[in-house]
């Protein structure tokens, strides 16, 4: 694939934003699993999770619920990219994830939905799972953020914050299929989970119209609970599906990166039945003047300072080329022969016949802070006054 620089400094321009984004990004390559691929005798697909292990190591997760392909699993796989381009991807193993009682998930009924996947410093693993809605209680399991080992095992449920939960789906708590999609790991051990959009109580779910809020709960290994939380304003939905589309469009968090202790790269990913999906990579930060909102029972109405919003990048239906597909998870990456990193972005295919699993390989590069474009151009503003002086003395 031709390698083009991305258009991160002009969408930031064309959104008004009056400042540089903090990397610039350009894509690599990439490198599609087609669906049905079997492996182990059981579908690959549904990748919503994404972290790198090791060199050239990743871990995947799956949000089969269970009862649709198989037993709820992640996986190994194997990235070969660099800077010339990304050259294939292998599955190199397949676990099942295990309940506290230390057997498999069941493969023929639905008890959880995997989303996201991150490395611990220990060597074991969280997950995230949207849990299962169903206006039988009986059949009602509640979202939840876990840790477990590199096998699969059970280790420990983190406690969260009960708003969260599945209530009645209609008048609070959380929506069903709008949990925990969004999983995060701070090099400091701090992990974030968030919800995929609205929480009932927050407010109405995003549309074409007006955007929408999230809550980014922190939670402390050491003690296993939560603590502050921070509110993430989702915007409206960038485009419209079409009349007579089979449902509305969406928004959401599909999922959050770690750069640091307190920033972070959000993957914001909208769908419009009949046109396709649009996606946003987000620089987010906690800065002094955000808000910890865990003691507010709603943000409807509510005064507050949410997490810092800066676009790097937009990805439209179809960008550098590539028809964009479901994007769910993202993961730093190598670092390349020439010190720069890498990002790696991956689709869910839903396990659907007209979808992939894509993955995408981007090299990211630092561009100049604001200061420095504010000197360069009051450096050429007083190369053009000097000029001018020279014309009119002549």
């Amino acid at each position: 694939m031709h390698l083009r620089r991305s258009t991160a400094a002009a969408l930031l321009l064309a959104a008004g934003i009056g400042h540089a984004a903090t990397f610039d990004l350009r894509l690599l390559g990439t490198q599609d699993i087609a669906t049905g691929t079997l492996f182990g005798g059981v579908e690959f697909g549904g990748i919503s999770g994404l972290d790198r292990l090791g060199a050239g190591r990743y871990v995947a997760i799956a949000d089969d619920r269970g009862g649709e392909r198989g037993t709820p699993r992640f996986y190994e796989l194997g990235l070969n990219y660099d800077a010339a381009g990304f050259h294939g991807v292998t599955i190199n193993s397949q676990t099942y994830m295990q309940r506290p009682d230390g057997t498999p998930f069941p493969a023929t009924s639905r008890t959880v939905d995997p989303e996201g996947i991150r490395l611990l410093a220990n060597g074991n693993l969280a997950w995230s799972s949207e849990g299962n809605w169903s206006g039988n209680p009986a059949a009602r399991y509640q979202p939840f953020v876990r840790e477990m080992t590199a096998a699969g095992g059970f280790v420990r449920e983190f406690g969260l914050p009960s708003m969260y939960g599945y209530v009645d789906n209609t008048t609070t708590g959380a929506r069903s299929n709008k949990g925990f999609e969004a999983l995060a790991v701070t090099p400091g051990g701090t992990i974030y989970a968030a919800n995929e959009d609205a929480l009932i109580q927050d407010g109405p779910l995003t549309t074409v119209a007006a955007g929408s809020v999230v809550r980014v709960t922190a939670v402390d290994t050491a003690t296993g609970q939560s603590g502050r939380q921070y509110a993430y304003a989702l915007p409206a939905i960038p485009v419209d599906a079409p009349p007579g589309a089979p449902f509305p469009p969406d928004n959401g968090m599909s999922e959050l990166l770690a750069i640091d202790d307190t920033s972070f790269i959000a993957v914001e990913r909208a769908f419009a039945a009949g046109v396709g999906n649009t996606i946003r990579l987000v620089k987010t930060s906690i800065t002094a003047d955000t808000t910890d909102v865990s003691g507010l029972a709603s943000l409807v109405g509510a005064t507050y300072t949410p997490m810092t919003r800066e676009l790097l990048l937009e990805m439209p239906i179809s960008f550098e080329g590539v028809a964009l597909d479901n994007i769910e998870g993202i993961s730093w990456g190598e670092t390349l022969a020439n010190g720069n990193r890498t990002l790696v972005l991956v689709a869910d295919n839903n396990f659907s016949a007209t979808q992939r699993t894509q993955i995408m390989v981007f090299e990211v590069s630092a561009v100049p802070e604001p200061a420095t474009y504010v000197a360069m151009l009051g450096g050429l503003a007083v190369l053009g006054l000097v000029a001018r002086r020279r014309r009119a003395l002549r």
